[in-house]
């Protein structure tokens, strides 16, 4: 095997050169330039088959996590173009990108106009590439491999694809193979079988129904017949704003003197569905093909201009790497939600209440902003038995799942140790409160007690938990100064079961 070495930099230009990649049939090539593939080499052919036919080829070993990586950015660079990006890596060697322009391309000026945009700036990043569209994309896939047209008309797509080899149908060696023995080269050579026809004819001679039922599949999908979901890198938002730019901004300014603008065309599409905001991500696309973004959490929906401008200011616009400049600006709305109608004209307490509700959440997207996400947070209760299981903290603007059942029962003291320390008992009865304990050093004597008061341990976390998978049995204990404690013995005195000696620990004081 030839290995070109990567610190030695690109092969000679016009060398024959492919990627490498070991399986169980031995090296195979996943990725050959133009050079390679004019000598008659292909995709997935095993490497000492091609060095034979090529014994100059250069080869270096494919790394399809680095490759998957770069595609992953060439997509959030395209989104420049189209929310809607998606990735195709079904077959080696022929990545590419799929992009939903279904409406959006006049505002490029036209699909051909849009086509001639995205190769000039692949072009410019040195990003070999064709760009096509069709009515689907299993169609734009075949023109952008296969076709001397990249465009095919609205309605026309069956006519423009007529002419292609039945490899731009995206098949199988197994399917191509069954194609071939039949005579059949060209995708128009399938148009006049009947579909049920050719899935059974193929189905009989195939060595399993799959190759049948992906030729018909592949043929419908790429006619658009059959429906071909994409699955984008990322979410398209439901609510975003777009503004592009002539000329590249290069400082801070422009992107401050652009944002009102978006802010409010943003507002504008929320606030007519009556929804609100619970994120905002201001997105820069620059000129060298990355993308640079800022978020910003809001603990309540909110559309109100004036508060989102002001919460993307206190973020920080400055975070933005605008490198050598940024030609697109994009404020998207994560996670809408329902805005709860408000009267806070009426001087009334509820009015009153509502408009206090609506401040304190503006004062916590303000904190946020300036100290991160996460940084206020609220005390909410939980299903648990389990004193320090009963209660957790969770972000300010954090609906509760539920309100953790009822408060009822023995009571409870306001500070407890997490976790809880240590204590040496002398008890008068095993399974009786202690009379006398030292804790910190202390030796206290009992004066009054209550209990016991047993909680089983949870014995589905225990495994999660060593602090939980023993019996406690608590105490409400009082010294002679009348301080009170919360104790609890972790064991049960007599049991066999039991690994350890039971043990005492201060759990918390009431106050």
């Amino acid at each position: 095997m030839t290995v070109w070495s990567r610190a030695a930099g690109p092969p000679p230009e016009g060398a024959p050169f492919a990627l490498v990649e070991r399986t169980t049939r031995g090296l195979v090539l996943t990725a050959i330039n133009p050079a390679a593939r004019a000598l008659g080499l292909h995709s997935g052919q095993a490497h000492a088959d091609a060095r034979a036919i090529a014994p100059q080829l250069e080869s270096v070993p494919a790394e399809p996590e680095h490759a998957r990586a770069a595609l992953e950015r060439l997509a959030l660079w395209a989104e420049r173009f189209s929310p809607c990006v998606a990735i195709d890596g079904d077959q080696a060697g022929l990545e590419g990108l799929f992009l939903d322009m279904t409406g959006g391309a006049h505002l490029f000026g036209g699909e051909a106009r849009l086509l001639a945009e995205i190769e000039r700036r692949l072009a410019a990043a040195a990003i070999p590439a064709r760009a096509a569209i069709a009515d689907a994309p299993g169609g734009a896939w075949a023109l952008a491999r296969f076709g001397d047209r990249r465009l095919a008309p609205v309605g026309c797509t069956r006519e423009t694809l007529h002419d292609l080899p039945v490899e731009a149908l995206r098949l199988s060696e197994g399917a191509l193979k069954l194609l071939r023995r039949f005579g059949l080269k060209r995708i128009g050579d399938l148009y006049a079988l009947p579909r049920a026809g050719l899935a059974r004819r193929f189905g009989e001679r195939a060595p399993s129904g799959k190759d049948a039922i992906e030729l018909v599949r592949r043929l419908d999908q790429a006619l658009g017949v059959d429906h071909e979901p994409l699955a984008p890198v990322r979410p398209a938002p439901l609510y975003r704003a777009w503004r592009a730019f002539a000329e590249p901004m290069i400082d801070m300014e422009g992107v401050a003197w652009a944002l009102p603008a978006l802010v409010q065309a943003l507002a504008t599409q929320l606030e007519r569905d009556g929804r609100g905001a619970r994120r905002l991500v201001l997105t820069a696309f620059r000129v060298d093909g990355r993308t640079t973004s800022i978020e910003a959490g809001l603990s309540a929906p909110a559309a109100a201009p004036a508060h989102l401008l002001r919460l993307l200011k206190e973020r920080g616009l400055e975070r933005l790497d605008l490198g050598f400049g940024a030609d697109a600006l994009m404020l998207s709305a994560g996670q809408p939600e329902a805005l709860s109608s408000r009267q806070g004209e009426l001087a009334s307490k509820a009015g009153g209440a509502m408009a206090g509700e609506a401040a304190l959440a503006a004062l916590i997207d303000r904190i946020e902003a300036k100290l991160g996400e996460g940084s206020v947070v609220r005390p909410v209760l939980r299903q648990s038995h389990i004193p320090e299981r009963s209660e957790a903290w969770t972000a300010a603007g954090t609906k509760p799942a539920g309100t953790g059942g009822e408060l009822d029962g023995p009571p409870r003291p306001l500070f407890l140790f997490d976790p809880p320390e240590p204590i040496e008992t002398l008890a008068g009865v095993p399974d009786s409160a202690p009379a006398h304990f030292v804790w910190r050093r202390v030796t206290r004597k009992v004066f009054r007690a209550e209990g016991p008061e047993r909680l089983s341990p949870e014995w589905w976390r225990a495994k999660a938990d060593p602090r939980g998978e023993r019996t406690r049995d608590y105490f409400r204990v009082e010294d002679e100064d009348g301080r009170r404690y919360w104790l609890y013995r972790e064991g049960l005195y007599g049991r066999e079961d039991q690994a350890r000696p039971p043990s005492w620990w201060m759990h918390g004081v009431f106050v």
